[in-house]
């Protein structure tokens, strides 16, 4: 009875012992997984705010193919995100980047739920400090593309998209409520449709090493809500090259412009300098205007399957039409760290450090970003 006992005490002790090692011997083994089987990843979702208070939540990445038999097939990444505060906020995404077996057929899809308090202050490409302005954004957004090939490596597609917005100023008689520039301040509905163009060499769609992509995409928003809401329409252009230095340093560049063209166009739908993508190190809606201009470079180095590290640079603005001038780029650059948990298909957590411009009486900008996937 008591070797039954003992055996049966080490085998409590042992087993949730021994998955353990498995499971980080899992994690950070350095070969390569050749069966193309999908793969999960959580990240949990802790922070705390003055204006939020304790947020906490949950963040996860599916990947998987579409036709595991074909070795060309590009990998089909589905990615959320669920976050809760204290004071009542919330955030809800769910990203789809979906390829059909051929890469034949190619979805883009976002939906997202939420409201969270932000820091406004005010428009154009040198605002101050000083001007900070407390809102609590609620918005919907609903988004979907579709693309299918013609030619080699080239995709023509449509899109149709929804997006509301309803604001509430949490400091009466700041820069929000007293700036003359800014139109439909409560907030709007915009539904747009429109069409895309691509052509895409890259030889991974998730960390590339080499190769080319270019998107061009134009959405139009018909005059479907009346009143004051937006009647334009947007244009997007977005390219990225990839070099391969050496067997485990890559090379890769990005330039971007979005404009946003209408009478009144709502302060909201602005293009916005800096998020953990593109221009990282400022603050998002720190800068926004009806033109937005950004490029980048990123120095890739793996130095085992599972780890990396990586050095970025790069500039941008934002600017009013019929004002751009190229003499106040703002300059950012920093390094970041990068965990492969899919090392098949190049799936990676990161973690990047930016840091920006310095303005006149304020703190240098920068910030610290935890994602899932490359930047670009």
């Amino acid at each position: 009875m008591k070797k039954l006992l003992l055996l049966l005490l080490l085998s409590i002790f042992v087993n949730p012992l021994w998955a353990q090692k498995k499971l980080i011997q899992k994690l950070l083994s350095n070969e390569k997984d050749t069966t193309r089987k999908a793969s999960f990843m959580p990240i949990p979702v802790l922070g705390y705010a003055q204006e939020t208070g304790f947020e906490f939540g949950l963040g996860a990445l599916y990947s998987f193919y579409m036709d595991r038999n074909d070795t060309t097939n590009r990998s089909s990444n589905f990615s959320g995100m669920a976050s809760y505060s204290t004071q009542k906020t919330y955030n809800f995404s769910i990203k789809g980047d979906a390829w059909t077996p051929g890469n034949t057929y190619h979805f883009i899809s976002e939906i997202r739920f939420k409201k969270m308090p932000f820091n406004f202050y005010g428009l154009g490409n040198n605002t101050a400090q000083a001007d900070e302005d407390r809102l609590v954004q609620q918005q919907i957004k609903l988004q979907l593309d579709a693309e299918k090939t013609f030619a080699k490596n080239t995709y023509t597609g449509v899109s149709v998209g929804f997006e509301n917005y309803d604001f509430t100023d949490k400091i009466l008689g700041g820069i929000y409520s007293s700036s003359p520039s800014l139109f439909d301040r409560a907030g709007g509905s915009v539904m747009y449709f429109g069409v895309s163009q691509s052509y895409d060499t890259r030889n991974s769609n998730n960390y590339p090493t080499k190769g080319f992509f270019g998107r061009v995409s134009y959405q139009f928003a018909p005059n479907i809500f009346g009143g004051n809401n937006f009647t334009g329409s947007q244009i997007r252009v977005n390219v990225r090259n990839f070099w391969s230095l050496a067997p485990k340093v890559v090379i890769g560049v990005q330039g971007l412009y979005y404009t946003v063209q209408g009478k009144q166009t709502p302060f909201y739908l602005l293009p916005q300098l800096g998020n953990d993508e593109v221009m990282r190190g400022y603050y998002t809606g720190r800068y926004r205007d009806e033109n937005l201009m950004a490029a980048q470079a990123e120095i890739r180095y793996r130095f085992m399957n599972r780890f990396g590290v990586v050095a970025f640079a790069g500039g941008g603005k934002v600017f009013a039409n019929g004002n751009l001038t190229l003499t106040d780029l703002k300059p950012n650059y920093g390094l970041g760290g990068r965990y492969f948990f899919d090392t098949a298909k190049g799936l990676s957590v990161r973690l990047d450090y930016g840091i920006g411009e310095k303005r006149p009486n304020e703190k240098r900008q920068s910030g610290m970003y935890i994602s899932l996937a490359e930047a670009f």
